[in-house]
Protein backbone atom coordinates (compact mmCIF):
# COMPACT_ATOMS: atom_id res chain seq x y z
CA UNK A 1 0.00 0.00 0.00
CA UNK A 2 1.70 3.19 -1.20
CA UNK A 3 -0.16 5.58 1.23
CA UNK A 4 -0.60 4.79 4.56
CA UNK A 5 -4.17 6.24 6.26
CA UNK A 6 -3.85 8.61 9.20
CA UNK A 7 -5.90 6.75 11.62
CA UNK A 8 -7.49 3.25 11.78
CA UNK A 9 -10.64 2.44 13.84
CA UNK A 10 -12.59 -1.38 14.67
CA UNK A 11 -16.03 -1.69 14.79
CA UNK A 12 -18.31 -0.63 12.58
CA UNK A 13 -21.71 -0.18 14.11
CA UNK A 14 -23.41 2.94 13.93
CA UNK A 15 -21.34 4.69 15.85
CA UNK A 16 -17.91 3.72 14.71
CA UNK A 17 -19.26 3.71 11.25
CA UNK A 18 -20.06 7.15 11.77
CA UNK A 19 -17.17 8.53 13.44
CA UNK A 20 -14.85 6.97 10.04
CA UNK A 21 -17.01 9.03 8.08
CA UNK A 22 -16.70 12.36 10.04
CA UNK A 23 -12.78 11.57 10.41
CA UNK A 24 -12.98 11.15 6.67
CA UNK A 25 -15.13 14.26 5.87
CA UNK A 26 -12.38 16.39 7.76
CA UNK A 27 -9.54 15.56 5.17
CA UNK A 28 -8.24 12.39 6.97
CA UNK A 29 -7.60 8.71 5.29
CA UNK A 30 -9.24 6.03 7.53
CA UNK A 31 -8.39 2.17 7.69
CA UNK A 32 -11.32 0.38 8.78
CA UNK A 33 -11.56 -3.31 10.50
CA UNK A 34 -14.57 -5.21 11.61
CA UNK A 35 -14.71 -8.98 13.02
CA UNK A 36 -17.58 -9.51 10.85
CA UNK A 37 -15.34 -8.90 7.04
CA UNK A 38 -18.87 -8.58 5.58
CA UNK A 39 -19.59 -5.06 7.45
CA UNK A 40 -16.18 -3.33 6.01
CA UNK A 41 -17.56 -4.96 2.66
CA UNK A 42 -20.46 -3.34 2.86
CA UNK A 43 -18.95 0.11 3.71
CA UNK A 44 -16.57 0.12 0.98
CA UNK A 45 -19.12 -0.34 -1.24
CA UNK A 46 -21.85 1.83 0.28
CA UNK A 47 -21.17 4.82 2.60
CA UNK A 48 -17.98 4.86 1.86
CA UNK A 49 -17.59 4.41 -1.46
CA UNK A 50 -15.07 7.13 -3.52
CA UNK A 51 -14.19 7.99 -0.25
CA UNK A 52 -10.56 8.05 1.19
CA UNK A 53 -11.14 5.46 3.11
CA UNK A 54 -9.64 1.96 3.49
CA UNK A 55 -10.91 -1.21 3.85
CA UNK A 56 -9.10 -4.36 5.37
CA UNK A 57 -9.82 -7.97 6.56
CA UNK A 58 -7.17 -8.95 8.65
CA UNK A 59 -5.77 -7.44 11.71
CA UNK A 60 -2.41 -7.07 10.12
CA UNK A 61 -3.41 -6.02 7.02
CA UNK A 62 -5.19 -3.03 9.20
CA UNK A 63 -2.21 -2.59 11.25
CA UNK A 64 -0.10 -2.38 8.48
CA UNK A 65 -2.03 0.19 6.60
CA UNK A 66 -1.73 3.24 9.50
CA UNK A 67 1.23 5.70 9.32
CA UNK A 68 3.18 5.14 12.53
CA UNK A 69 3.10 6.05 15.05
CA UNK A 70 -0.43 4.38 14.88
CA UNK A 71 -3.42 5.73 15.88
CA UNK A 72 -6.13 3.14 16.13
CA UNK A 73 -9.85 3.50 17.91
CA UNK A 74 -11.37 0.92 19.37
CA UNK A 75 -15.69 1.15 18.72
CA UNK A 76 -17.05 -1.91 20.40
CA UNK A 77 -18.80 -3.09 22.87
CA UNK A 78 -17.58 -2.37 26.64
CA UNK A 79 -15.85 -4.52 29.08
CA UNK A 80 -14.67 -8.03 28.13
CA UNK A 81 -14.74 -7.16 24.73
CA UNK A 82 -12.32 -4.34 24.97
CA UNK A 83 -9.76 -6.39 26.05
CA UNK A 84 -9.94 -8.98 23.28
CA UNK A 85 -9.41 -7.07 20.83
CA UNK A 86 -6.17 -5.25 22.79
CA UNK A 87 -5.22 -8.97 22.82
CA UNK A 88 -5.55 -10.15 19.26
CA UNK A 89 -3.97 -6.55 18.38
CA UNK A 90 -1.17 -6.19 20.18
CA UNK A 91 1.09 -8.46 18.57
CA UNK A 92 1.04 -6.32 15.85
CA UNK A 93 1.75 -3.32 17.23
CA UNK A 94 5.30 -1.09 17.67
CA UNK A 95 6.32 0.34 20.92
CA UNK A 96 4.64 4.09 20.71
CA UNK A 97 1.11 2.99 18.85
CA UNK A 98 -1.33 4.87 20.23
CA UNK A 99 -5.08 2.54 21.46
CA UNK A 100 -8.42 5.01 21.84
CA UNK A 101 -11.19 3.37 23.10
CA UNK A 102 -14.23 5.48 22.32
CA UNK A 103 -16.87 3.50 23.89
CA UNK A 104 -19.19 3.75 27.62
CA UNK A 105 -16.08 2.11 29.22
CA UNK A 106 -16.01 1.87 33.22
CA UNK A 107 -13.03 4.09 33.98
CA UNK A 108 -11.26 1.39 36.70
CA UNK A 109 -11.12 -0.27 33.35
CA UNK A 110 -9.82 2.29 31.63
CA UNK A 111 -7.52 2.79 34.55
CA UNK A 112 -6.16 -0.86 34.12
CA UNK A 113 -5.38 -0.50 30.68
CA UNK A 114 -3.64 2.88 30.64
CA UNK A 115 -1.09 1.08 33.22
CA UNK A 116 -0.93 -2.33 31.55
CA UNK A 117 0.22 -1.14 28.14
CA UNK A 118 2.07 1.30 29.38
CA UNK A 119 4.41 -1.79 30.74
CA UNK A 120 4.99 -2.29 27.12
CA UNK A 121 5.51 0.63 25.59
CA UNK A 122 1.64 1.40 24.31
CA UNK A 123 0.34 4.56 24.53
CA UNK A 124 -3.74 4.24 25.47
CA UNK A 125 -6.56 6.73 25.55
CA UNK A 126 -10.08 6.53 27.15
CA UNK A 127 -12.02 9.26 26.07
CA UNK A 128 -16.03 10.20 26.24
CA UNK A 129 -17.62 10.24 22.82
CA UNK A 130 -21.32 11.78 23.38
CA UNK A 131 -24.12 12.83 20.67
CA UNK A 132 -25.39 9.53 19.58
CA UNK A 133 -25.27 8.65 15.74
CA UNK A 134 -25.47 12.05 14.32
CA UNK A 135 -22.69 13.63 16.88
CA UNK A 136 -20.82 11.01 15.98
CA UNK A 137 -21.35 12.03 11.91
CA UNK A 138 -21.18 16.06 12.39
CA UNK A 139 -19.41 16.52 15.81
CA UNK A 140 -19.68 14.99 18.69
CA UNK A 141 -18.32 16.34 22.16
CA UNK A 142 -14.91 14.30 22.92
CA UNK A 143 -13.80 14.01 26.27
CA UNK A 144 -10.28 12.11 26.42
CA UNK A 145 -8.28 10.96 29.08
CA UNK A 146 -5.08 8.91 29.67
CA UNK A 147 -1.50 9.19 28.08
CA UNK A 148 -0.92 12.93 27.27
CA UNK A 149 1.55 12.53 25.11
CA UNK A 150 -0.75 10.34 23.12
CA UNK A 151 -3.46 12.94 23.13
CA UNK A 152 -1.15 15.57 21.99
CA UNK A 153 -0.51 13.07 19.06
CA UNK A 154 -4.42 12.74 18.34
CA UNK A 155 -5.72 16.32 19.07
CA UNK A 156 -5.27 17.38 15.52
CA UNK A 157 -7.48 14.75 14.42
CA UNK A 158 -10.17 15.05 17.37
CA UNK A 159 -10.28 18.76 18.04
CA UNK A 160 -11.30 18.98 14.05
CA UNK A 161 -14.01 16.30 14.53
CA UNK A 162 -15.38 17.53 17.85
CA UNK A 163 -18.59 19.44 17.70
CA UNK A 164 -17.71 23.75 17.54
CA UNK A 165 -19.36 26.47 19.40
CA UNK A 166 -17.76 29.70 18.77
CA UNK A 167 -14.71 28.70 16.72
CA UNK A 168 -13.49 26.12 20.19
CA UNK A 169 -13.70 22.73 19.76
CA UNK A 170 -16.07 20.75 22.45
CA UNK A 171 -12.62 18.77 22.96
CA UNK A 172 -9.85 18.99 24.86
CA UNK A 173 -7.47 16.82 27.37
CA UNK A 174 -9.48 15.59 30.68
CA UNK A 175 -6.85 14.02 32.93
CA UNK A 176 -4.91 10.68 33.47
CA UNK A 177 -5.97 7.19 33.63
CA UNK A 178 -9.70 7.09 33.39
CA UNK A 179 -10.25 10.71 33.62
CA UNK A 180 -12.23 10.44 30.72
CA UNK A 181 -14.54 8.02 31.06
CA UNK A 182 -14.94 9.21 34.38
CA UNK A 183 -16.31 12.75 32.99
CA UNK A 184 -18.33 10.81 30.67
CA UNK A 185 -19.97 8.52 32.78
CA UNK A 186 -21.34 11.38 35.04
CA UNK A 187 -21.83 13.33 32.09
CA UNK A 188 -24.72 10.18 31.38
CA UNK A 189 -25.68 10.14 35.13
CA UNK A 190 -26.79 14.20 34.40
CA UNK A 191 -28.68 12.93 31.30
CA UNK A 192 -30.45 10.20 33.38
CA UNK A 193 -31.60 13.19 35.67
CA UNK A 194 -32.59 15.48 33.44
CA UNK A 195 -34.35 13.24 31.42
CA UNK A 196 -36.27 11.68 34.13
CA UNK A 197 -37.16 15.32 35.28
CA UNK A 198 -38.89 16.10 31.70
CA UNK A 199 -40.75 13.16 32.18
CA UNK A 200 -42.28 14.11 35.29
CA UNK A 201 -42.88 17.52 34.07
CA UNK A 202 -44.41 15.92 31.30
CA UNK A 203 -46.14 13.47 33.14
CA UNK A 204 -47.26 16.51 35.81
CA UNK A 205 -49.05 18.73 32.75
CA UNK A 206 -50.82 15.33 31.46
CA UNK A 207 -52.01 14.06 34.83
CA UNK A 208 -52.82 17.95 36.68
CA UNK A 209 -53.69 19.73 33.84
CA UNK A 210 -54.99 17.13 31.05
CA UNK A 211 -52.85 18.27 28.68
CA UNK A 212 -52.26 16.15 25.28
CA UNK A 213 -49.16 15.60 24.22
CA UNK A 214 -49.56 18.14 20.85
CA UNK A 215 -50.89 21.02 23.75
CA UNK A 216 -47.02 19.72 25.58
CA UNK A 217 -45.13 19.96 22.27
CA UNK A 218 -45.99 23.40 21.52
CA UNK A 219 -45.16 24.07 25.08
CA UNK A 220 -41.56 22.69 25.40
CA UNK A 221 -41.46 24.37 21.58
CA UNK A 222 -41.63 27.77 22.93
CA UNK A 223 -39.62 26.71 26.06
CA UNK A 224 -36.48 25.55 24.15
CA UNK A 225 -36.48 29.54 22.79
CA UNK A 226 -35.79 30.74 26.19
CA UNK A 227 -33.58 29.69 29.29
CA UNK A 228 -34.41 26.10 29.22
CA UNK A 229 -33.00 26.14 25.83
CA UNK A 230 -30.97 22.94 25.46
CA UNK A 231 -30.96 19.50 22.83
CA UNK A 232 -33.39 17.59 25.65
CA UNK A 233 -35.48 20.16 25.84
CA UNK A 234 -35.63 20.46 21.75
CA UNK A 235 -36.10 17.10 21.34
CA UNK A 236 -38.72 16.42 23.48
CA UNK A 237 -40.89 18.50 21.74
CA UNK A 238 -40.19 16.82 18.57
CA UNK A 239 -41.34 13.49 20.23
CA UNK A 240 -44.57 14.73 21.75
CA UNK A 241 -45.45 16.62 18.45
CA UNK A 242 -45.00 12.97 16.51
CA UNK A 243 -48.29 11.58 15.25
CA UNK A 244 -48.80 7.94 14.61
CA UNK A 245 -49.36 7.27 10.62
CA UNK A 246 -51.42 4.40 11.12
CA UNK A 247 -53.09 5.02 14.01
CA UNK A 248 -53.07 9.12 13.95
CA UNK A 249 -52.91 9.20 17.67
CA UNK A 250 -49.71 10.96 19.55
CA UNK A 251 -47.19 8.42 19.25
CA UNK A 252 -45.63 8.99 22.82
CA UNK A 253 -49.32 7.87 24.04
CA UNK A 254 -48.60 4.22 22.52
CA UNK A 255 -44.44 3.87 23.54
CA UNK A 256 -45.07 1.31 26.42
CA UNK A 257 -43.50 3.14 29.80
CA UNK A 258 -40.60 0.83 30.29
CA UNK A 259 -37.02 3.10 30.12
CA UNK A 260 -34.00 1.02 29.22
CA UNK A 261 -30.59 1.98 30.74
CA UNK A 262 -27.15 0.57 29.76
CA UNK A 263 -25.45 0.60 33.06
CA UNK A 264 -23.66 3.97 33.19
CA UNK A 265 -26.31 6.03 35.09
CA UNK A 266 -25.52 3.01 37.86
CA UNK A 267 -22.13 3.46 37.53
CA UNK A 268 -22.33 7.12 38.34
CA UNK A 269 -24.38 6.36 41.68
CA UNK A 270 -21.72 3.54 42.74
CA UNK A 271 -19.40 6.12 42.04
CA UNK A 272 -20.56 8.49 44.10
CA UNK A 273 -21.55 6.08 47.04
CA UNK A 274 -17.68 5.08 47.05
CA UNK A 275 -16.65 8.92 46.85
CA UNK A 276 -19.59 10.00 49.73
CA UNK A 277 -20.91 12.87 47.62
CA UNK A 278 -24.83 13.04 47.45
CA UNK A 279 -26.18 13.20 44.17
CA UNK A 280 -29.70 11.97 44.92
CA UNK A 281 -31.20 13.67 41.24
CA UNK A 282 -29.08 10.87 39.70
CA UNK A 283 -29.93 8.28 41.87
CA UNK A 284 -33.42 8.76 41.76
CA UNK A 285 -33.56 8.87 37.70
CA UNK A 286 -31.63 5.61 38.25
CA UNK A 287 -34.79 4.17 40.52
CA UNK A 288 -37.52 5.78 38.41
CA UNK A 289 -35.79 3.11 35.22
CA UNK A 290 -35.72 0.73 37.60
CA UNK A 291 -39.11 0.91 38.89
CA UNK A 292 -40.16 1.42 35.07
CA UNK A 293 -39.31 -2.13 34.15
CA UNK A 294 -41.77 -3.36 36.77
CA UNK A 295 -44.43 -2.90 34.48
CA UNK A 296 -46.88 -6.42 34.98
CA UNK A 297 -46.50 -5.73 39.13
CA UNK A 298 -47.37 -2.03 38.40
CA UNK A 299 -50.65 -3.45 36.03
CA UNK A 300 -51.34 -5.00 38.90
CA UNK A 301 -51.18 -2.66 42.00
CA UNK A 302 -52.90 -0.01 39.40
CA UNK A 303 -56.05 -2.32 40.57
CA UNK A 304 -55.47 -2.83 43.89
CA UNK A 305 -53.07 0.35 45.57
CA UNK A 306 -55.60 3.62 45.72
CA UNK A 307 -53.95 7.40 45.77
CA UNK A 308 -55.60 10.69 45.92
CA UNK A 309 -58.57 11.79 44.04
CA UNK A 310 -58.12 15.49 43.37
CA UNK A 311 -59.64 17.95 40.40
CA UNK A 312 -57.06 21.41 39.29
CA UNK A 313 -59.13 24.41 40.32
CA UNK A 314 -56.21 26.76 40.53
CA UNK A 315 -54.56 29.21 37.75
CA UNK A 316 -53.31 27.47 35.05
CA UNK A 317 -51.18 29.08 33.47
CA UNK A 318 -49.40 30.41 36.99
CA UNK A 319 -48.96 26.64 37.69
CA UNK A 320 -47.08 26.09 34.15
CA UNK A 321 -45.20 28.96 34.58
CA UNK A 322 -44.41 27.22 38.27
CA UNK A 323 -43.96 24.04 36.43
CA UNK A 324 -41.08 25.88 33.81
CA UNK A 325 -39.11 27.10 36.99
CA UNK A 326 -39.33 24.07 38.96
CA UNK A 327 -37.98 21.81 35.31
CA UNK A 328 -35.20 24.86 35.02
CA UNK A 329 -34.22 24.28 39.10
CA UNK A 330 -33.95 20.98 38.69
CA UNK A 331 -31.94 21.12 35.98
CA UNK A 332 -29.80 23.38 37.36
CA UNK A 333 -29.02 21.29 40.56
CA UNK A 334 -28.55 17.69 38.33
CA UNK A 335 -25.88 19.89 36.84
CA UNK A 336 -24.80 20.72 40.68
CA UNK A 337 -24.71 17.20 42.06
CA UNK A 338 -22.68 16.10 38.71
CA UNK A 339 -19.78 19.13 38.95
CA UNK A 340 -19.92 18.32 43.04
CA UNK A 341 -19.22 14.53 41.95
CA UNK A 342 -16.25 15.18 39.62
CA UNK A 343 -15.13 18.22 41.98
CA UNK A 344 -14.70 14.81 44.49
CA UNK A 345 -13.05 12.53 41.96
CA UNK A 346 -10.75 15.16 40.51
CA UNK A 347 -9.36 14.82 44.15
CA UNK A 348 -9.35 11.49 45.15
CA UNK A 349 -7.98 9.94 41.80
CA UNK A 350 -5.48 13.10 41.07
CA UNK A 351 -7.72 13.32 37.85
CA UNK A 352 -7.37 17.48 38.31
CA UNK A 353 -9.84 18.11 36.49
CA UNK A 354 -10.65 21.69 35.16
CA UNK A 355 -14.30 21.95 35.68
CA UNK A 356 -14.70 25.23 33.46
CA UNK A 357 -12.97 23.31 30.39
CA UNK A 358 -15.45 20.35 30.61
CA UNK A 359 -18.35 22.44 30.86
CA UNK A 360 -17.34 24.27 27.75
CA UNK A 361 -16.65 21.02 26.02
CA UNK A 362 -20.48 20.05 26.56
CA UNK A 363 -22.15 23.00 25.14
CA UNK A 364 -22.21 21.26 21.40
CA UNK A 365 -22.05 18.01 20.62
CA UNK A 366 -23.33 16.28 23.50
CA UNK A 367 -26.75 15.30 24.45
CA UNK A 368 -26.48 17.50 27.73
CA UNK A 369 -25.57 20.54 25.74
CA UNK A 370 -27.87 23.73 26.66
CA UNK A 371 -27.38 27.14 26.95
CA UNK A 372 -26.95 26.68 31.29
CA UNK A 373 -23.65 25.32 30.36
CA UNK A 374 -22.49 28.73 29.36
CA UNK A 375 -23.20 30.14 33.10
CA UNK A 376 -21.79 27.09 34.58
CA UNK A 377 -18.03 27.25 32.41
CA UNK A 378 -18.72 30.93 33.58
CA UNK A 379 -18.96 29.87 37.49
CA UNK A 380 -15.58 27.86 37.33
CA UNK A 381 -13.64 30.15 35.35
CA UNK A 382 -14.14 33.12 37.94
CA UNK A 383 -13.54 30.01 40.71
CA UNK A 384 -11.47 27.17 39.74
CA UNK A 385 -11.72 26.28 43.46
CA UNK A 386 -15.85 26.71 43.58
CA UNK A 387 -17.00 23.57 45.93
CA UNK A 388 -20.49 23.65 44.81
CA UNK A 389 -22.25 25.77 41.81
CA UNK A 390 -25.13 26.66 44.58
CA UNK A 391 -22.31 28.79 46.32
CA UNK A 392 -21.64 30.55 42.85
CA UNK A 393 -23.45 34.09 42.88
CA UNK A 394 -25.16 34.13 39.91
CA UNK A 395 -26.40 30.51 40.78
CA UNK A 396 -27.16 31.64 44.58
CA UNK A 397 -29.09 34.27 43.31
CA UNK A 398 -31.21 32.31 40.37
CA UNK A 399 -32.02 29.41 42.97
CA UNK A 400 -33.29 30.82 45.29
CA UNK A 401 -36.10 32.69 43.21
CA UNK A 402 -36.57 30.00 41.55
CA UNK A 403 -37.51 27.46 44.79
CA UNK A 404 -40.44 28.69 45.62
CA UNK A 405 -41.59 27.11 42.20
CA UNK A 406 -39.72 23.73 43.34
CA UNK A 407 -41.77 23.52 46.63
CA UNK A 408 -45.26 24.32 44.62
CA UNK A 409 -44.63 21.75 42.10
CA UNK A 410 -43.61 18.88 44.71
CA UNK A 411 -46.54 20.49 46.52
CA UNK A 412 -49.07 19.84 43.86
CA UNK A 413 -47.72 16.78 43.20
CA UNK A 414 -47.98 15.01 45.84
CA UNK A 415 -51.36 16.41 45.98
CA UNK A 416 -52.27 14.78 42.72
CA UNK A 417 -50.38 11.90 43.61
CA UNK A 418 -47.92 12.10 40.87
CA UNK A 419 -44.67 10.43 41.62
CA UNK A 420 -41.88 13.23 41.15
CA UNK A 421 -38.68 11.13 42.17
CA UNK A 422 -36.36 13.21 40.24
CA UNK A 423 -37.74 16.97 41.07
CA UNK A 424 -38.52 15.88 44.34
CA UNK A 425 -34.78 14.47 45.26
CA UNK A 426 -33.89 18.02 43.89
CA UNK A 427 -36.16 19.68 45.92
CA UNK A 428 -34.53 17.75 48.76
CA UNK A 429 -31.10 18.43 47.80
CA UNK A 430 -31.50 21.59 47.75
CA UNK A 431 -33.32 22.17 50.94
CA UNK A 432 -30.58 19.59 53.07
CA UNK A 433 -27.77 21.96 51.31
CA UNK A 434 -28.86 25.21 52.27
CA UNK A 435 -29.95 23.65 56.34
CA UNK A 436 -27.10 25.36 59.00
CA UNK A 437 -28.18 22.18 60.99
CA UNK A 438 -29.70 18.46 60.03
CA UNK A 439 -31.18 16.13 62.43
CA UNK A 440 -28.00 13.96 61.72
CA UNK A 441 -27.10 14.97 65.52
CA UNK A 442 -29.77 12.58 66.92
CA UNK A 443 -28.64 10.12 64.51
CA UNK A 444 -25.26 10.34 66.12
CA UNK A 445 -27.34 9.96 69.46
CA UNK A 446 -28.58 6.86 68.16
CA UNK A 447 -25.86 4.82 66.65
CA UNK A 448 -23.85 5.87 70.21
CA UNK A 449 -26.85 4.38 71.78
CA UNK A 450 -26.65 0.74 70.40
CA UNK A 451 -22.93 0.95 68.92
CA UNK A 452 -21.11 3.42 71.46
CA UNK A 453 -20.26 5.26 68.10
CA UNK A 454 -19.24 8.24 69.95
CA UNK A 455 -20.49 11.60 68.96
CA UNK A 456 -18.83 15.62 69.19
CA UNK A 457 -20.50 18.57 70.59
CA UNK A 458 -21.29 22.06 69.97
CA UNK A 459 -20.52 23.54 72.66
CA UNK A 460 -17.06 21.80 73.23
CA UNK A 461 -14.00 19.99 71.23
CA UNK A 462 -13.76 16.59 71.63
CA UNK A 463 -15.27 13.34 71.37
CA UNK A 464 -17.80 11.72 73.49
CA UNK A 465 -19.72 9.06 74.14
CA UNK A 466 -22.91 8.68 76.74
CA UNK A 467 -24.02 5.75 78.79
CA UNK A 468 -27.63 6.23 77.87
CA UNK A 469 -29.46 3.57 79.99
Amino acid sequence: MDKKSDIGLIGLAVMGENLVLNMESKGFTVSVYNRTISKVDNLIEGRAKGKNIVGTHSLDEFVNSIKQPRKIVIMVKAGAAVDEVIHQIEPHLSKGDILIDGGNTFFKDTERRVKELEEKGLLYIGTGVSGGEEGALKGPSIMPGGHREAYEALAPILTKIAAQVGGDPCCDYIGPGGAGHFVKMVHNGIEYAIMQTIAETYDLMKEVLKFSAKEQAKLFSDWNEGVLGSYLVEITGQVLARIDEETKQSLVDLILDEASHKGTGKWTSQSAMDLGVPIPSIDAAVQARFISSFKSERVMASKILKGPVMKFDGDKYKFIEEVHDALYASEILAYTQGMALLTAASKEYNFDLNLGNIAKIWRGGCIIRSKLLGKITNAYEKNPELPNLLLDDYFSELLNKLQSSLHNVVRTAIEFGVPCLVIGSSLSYYDSYRKERLPANLIQGLRDYFGAHTYKRTDKEGVFHTEWQ
